[in-house]
């Protein structure tokens, strides 16, 4: 290398020095000084790991004094340079040596990169372009945030979720029946406002009991990580900010804390929110004269909070006033009074009628055509005889005049796919022990009230441990536990779930299982840390050397997944029939490949045998989902507890509440029957639509271009991956990544997979999808900095000449940051392949056909061959300057034109629904015109850079 004192220089291996400066030479060595640091270093003269710096004309430089040069010409003398040229800030014509080049110089530019002997391996180059051109098209995609997350692909709820999801701050009510899974629409709703730029401000207010429930369900399925407010955080977070709901974007909260700390409301309330989302919203309970605290604070909050989700699975189950009075929290302007409200509802029932007709195939009769007439256009023209053209009808005429864009709600009688319940109820001799223990807790529990005697009822063991001592001698004798071991022993090829009350049961039977079978069981219950109950989950869920018995306390029924398994045990009853179908739904679910087997064992003449034949016989609660299971026990709970406060022994007592519990379950099961409004579940349903989103995105998932990127991503980057089968790789990070730490990659790795249907069966695995953090972060990462900006690689091609060069260049086409305009053109990747002449070969050899023809080269020949080139690089730069001009703006009127024709669409939809449908808001319509005007600003503004270069030479070796 040719040095002289006064050159600058750059270290390759440590370019955050600076630009350093030649200070001593001998024989064999040469010294840097790097004033930006005010370090030396000393470097072999024939292997210094550093590049020359040298600048080209067009070029802009800055001085040791921090004024800048535009380069007009390059003069040497005695191995130093001197730059010619214009003065940015004078307009004067100047000259600066390099030796007074700034210190602090960074070489941002591609070019600058290239020509300095900052050069990526080709693979980087093939990376970067490949994270170019992914985020452009998922930016793009229509199907974005859909199911990214670790859900299951079901029409209804895909449909909810691309309806409410895409539009700007949308407010519904998401009333599904239990188990249709409204939390997973919500989760998908939030997702894609938040992905999409909507909203970046969310708050979740839910019972107390659900807080963890909505933090893990977030966080599992959806990867977003809110934060948990209450009390002691609030005040923690006064150290960041005076208002402590300021320190985070995504929070939740329980309602009950907010309802009784005024100041925390009022704090609430003076943040700024872009959604909000309300779960269990039937309990806000509202009077015109009295509403309840919990009714007022979520409708302080959604009066300043543009978008609202209420989520509720029984809009009415305090009164339909109430029901009303939700509606009237989404749009008060709209619902301002009730009796106009009903009157409405009525308005429906002959369109509903209507639609009826439409959708069977008989051809419509003289009364199903009089039916219809009122809702046609008199210019709509259409062939009855035809099924698409009545399909298509019934989907506008729904559109129209339905109440569907506020309110949503699919039945398990309008969705199927649901798997039957088999009921086996197993009733056991009282052990001895038992009786004794009870007799004497009943003669010391006089004093008790009803409620306390009957729970105490039903956990005879507890009752046994009183008096005998804290240990599990219980086990020995209880009859439940010898015909647990005996059906686990005759299972051993099914997975059983088992659940029971209390967390000291649960392990006392896994020990059991494990000590007297040798069972593989795992236990599940509250005092276990999430990491714990994940791999608990995750063992259980493993097929090959699994846990084949998992035994839950009660939180084993609050928000997780096991429809792998079909075999259900309730070692005990709760007391509360929503909590019986929570336990059931744990299986019950959509998915779920086989009918579930409900099993029941239960001691004979006890409160046991008493709660099991009411829930039985009773409601049916073990059949089928028990939707009117609350209002029932609300009504009958007095009599019920005096029955199991007794041991269930009044035999006429139980057959007198049985058949009452049948005739109120009648009537209340024939006033929800009445209720049902099959117009809105039409509407919700999604059937309706043409477009199957379900196999759209199932045929998405089977593309591997996701994995293939992703794995070479981890490679470069450094990520050590280890292939565990079954759909699985772990990722650790390693100390040669080129970054300290990798996004969402925690420091002891991650297991993860990109199979859906493997993610839904093993939580311990996370779903790796375009929109996962790791993902995004992944390709910010590359992004963000000059990682694959340069290359230089040989082509071995005996067809061209020997030396011939090509340019390879990636420009990218950008506008202002904004999310909607990302929808149309986010920044787009411009691909240029250059001959010598300046030909462009970019549509007659593709990226990959051409990368796979290269080879890589060592950083010091590629100086040299740019070197030795840097006058033709220079005027090839120069020449596709008005190429990628011209490519771009073809690229901003195609998205122009696609911005037109959706948002005009969508406007000329929403006004015409405005003139029939009143719960078309007039804000909706207002955003999309400003929405429409202000991106056609951002497209005009649209800017050119260029991201990357790539120069290759042919050769014959």
């Amino acid at each position: 290398m040719p040095f002289s004192l006064g050159q600058r220089w750059i270290s390759d291996t440590e370019t955050d020095l600076g630009l350093g400066t030649i200070v001593a030479i001998d024989v064999r060595m040469v010294t840097m000084l790097f004033p930006a640091c005010g370090e030396n270093r000393m470097y072999a003269k024939d292997d210094a790991p550093v590049t020359r710096v040298m600048f080209n004309p067009g070029d802009v430089i800055s001085s040791h004094e921090d004024w800048e040069l535009e380069v007009a010409d390059v003069t040497e003398q005695d191995g130093l340079l001197t730059y010619h040229g214009i003065r940015v800030d004078t307009k004067e014509p100047a000259s600066l040596k390099e030796t007074f080049l700034n210190h602090f110089i960074k070489l941002n530019k591609p070019q600058e990169r290239l020509f300095a002997g900052q050069i990526d391996k080709i693979g980087r180059f093939n990376l970067r372009f490949q994270a170019l051109t992914h985020q452009f098209n998922q930016r793009r995609s229509p199907l974005r945030g859909l199911a990214s997350g670790r859900v299951s692909l079901i029409p209804h709820q895909l449909h909810i979720a691309r309806e409410v999801g895409s539009r700007y701050a949308p407010r519904v009510l998401l009333a599904d029946e239990v188990g249709l899974g409204k939390t997973i629409e919500a989760g998908m709703i939030i997702q894609q406002q938040w992905l999409s730029g909507r909203a970046s401000r969310i708050l979740i207010l839910v019972p107390d009991a659900l807080i963890h429930q909505w933090l893990v369900e977030m966080l599992r399925r959806f990867n977003l990580h809110f934060a948990l407010f209450d009390e002691e955080r609030c005040v923690e977070a006064f150290a960041d900010a005076a208002n402590p709901f300021d320190t985070e974007q995504l929070i939740i909260c329980s309602l009950d804390f907010i309802t009784k700390k005024r100041k925390r409301f009022e704090q609430l309330l003076d943040s700024q929110w872009d959604l909000l989302v309300v779960d269990e919203a039937h309990h806000l309970v509202w009077d015109p004269e009295q509403p309840s605290r919990a009714y007022d604070v979520v409708e302080a909050l959604a009066g300043q909070t543009p978008g609202v989700l209420l989520l509720t699975a029984t809009p009415d189950q305090q009164g339909h006033e109430s029901h009303f009075a939700r509606l009237r929290l989404l749009d008060p302007e709209r619902f301002y009074d009730y009796d106009a409200f009903l009157a409405e509802e009525e308005s429906y029932q002959p369109l509903a009628q209507a639609a009826q007709a439409l959708l069977g195939e008989a051809e419509l009769d003289a009364n199903a055509m009089s039916r219809l007439a009122p809702f046609l256009d008199t210019q709509e023209n259409t062939d009855f005889s035809d099924p698409e053209q009545r399909h298509a009808l019934l989907a506008r005429l729904l559109d129209r005049h339905g109440t569907g864009r506020l309110l949503f709600r699919n039945t398990r009688q309008a969705i199927k796919g649901f798997p039957s319940r088999q009921l086996h109820l197993h009733p056991l001799p009282l052990p001895n022990q038992y009786k004794t223990a009870i007799r004497v807790a009943g003669l010391m529990g006089s004093q008790q009230d009803t409620a306390t005697q009957a729970l105490q009822a039903l956990y005879p063991e507890d009752i046994y441990r009183q008096f005998e001592g804290g240990d599990n001698a219980w086990t020995q004798f209880d009859s439940r536990v010898d015909w647990l071991l005996e059906f686990a022993r005759g299972k051993r090829n099914d997975k059983i779930l088992i659940i029971t009350a209390r967390a000291g049961v649960a392990l006392a039977l896994e020990e059991v299982l494990r000590i007297r079978e040798g069972i593989r069981g795992t236990v599940f219950h509250e005092g276990m840390t999430l990491l714990e109950r994940d791999k608990a989950a995750a063992y259980f869920a493993q097929m090959e050397g699994g846990a084949q018995v998992m035994i839950c306390s009660e939180i084993g029924s609050e928000g997780r997944n096991f429809q792998f398994a079909h075999q259900l045990v309730l070692f005990d009853l709760p007391l509360n029939p929503d909590l019986l179908e929570q336990r059931i739904g744990r299986l019950d679910r959509i998915g779920q490949q086989h009918d579930i087997d409900i099993h029941v064992p239960y001691l004979e003449g006890t409160a046991q045998q008493a709660l099991a034949l009411w829930y039985h016989q009773g409601m049916n609660a073990f059949g089928k989902p028990n939707a009117i299971g609350q209002p029932v026990y609300q009504q009958l709970s007095a009599r019920l507890l005096e029955l199991l406060a007794g041991h269930g022994q009044d035999q006429d007592l139980l057959d007198q509440l049985i058949a009452d519990t049948q005739a109120l379950t009648r009537e209340l099961n024939q006033q929800m029957e009445l209720g049902r409004d099959r117009l809105l579940e039409l509407n919700s349903s999604g059937l309706l639509y043409h477009r199957n989103l379900a196999t759209e995105l199932a045929e998405a998932d089977q593309d591997p271009t996701l994995a293939i990127f992703a794995i070479k991503l981890f490679d470069e980057v450094g990520i050590h991956q280890d292939d565990r089968g079954e759909n699985a790789i772990v990722l650790r990070p390693t100390e040669q990544m080129l970054v300290p730490s990798f996004p969402a990659l925690p420091e002891d790795g991650a297991s993860i997979t990109f199979d859906r249907d493997t993610a839904l069966g093993r939580d311990d695995l996370q779903f790796l999808s375009w929109d996962h953090p790791m993902i995004r972060g992944g390709i910010d990462l590359v992004l963000g900095s000059e990682i694959g900006t340069t290359a230089v690689a040989i082509l071995k091609n005996k067809a061209l000449p020997v030396g011939t060069q090509f340019v390879e260049l990636i420009f990218v086409a950008e506008s202002a940051h904004h999310a909607q305009l990302y929808r149309f053109l986010p920044p787009a990747p411009i691909r240029l392949l250059l001959d010598k002449n300046g030909n462009d070969l970019a549509d007659k050899v593709s990226f990959d056909s051409f990368d796979k023809q290269l080879s890589s080269v060592n950083r010091h020949l590629a100086s040299k061959l740019v070197n030795a080139s840097q006058s033709v690089i220079h005027r090839l730069l120069q020449a596709a300057q008005p190429t990628a001009e011209n490519r771009m703006q073809q690229l901003v009127e195609q998205a122009r034109s696609r911005m037109h024709a959706s948002l005009g669409q969508e406007l000329e939809r929403l006004q015409e629904l405005a003139r029939i449908n009143p719960n078309v808001r007039q804000s909706e319509i207002e955003h999309l015109q400003e929405l429409k005007a202000e991106l056609d600003s951002l497209l005009s503004h649209t800017r050119l850079k260029l991201d990357a270069i790539r120069f290759i030479v042919v050769s014959h070796q």
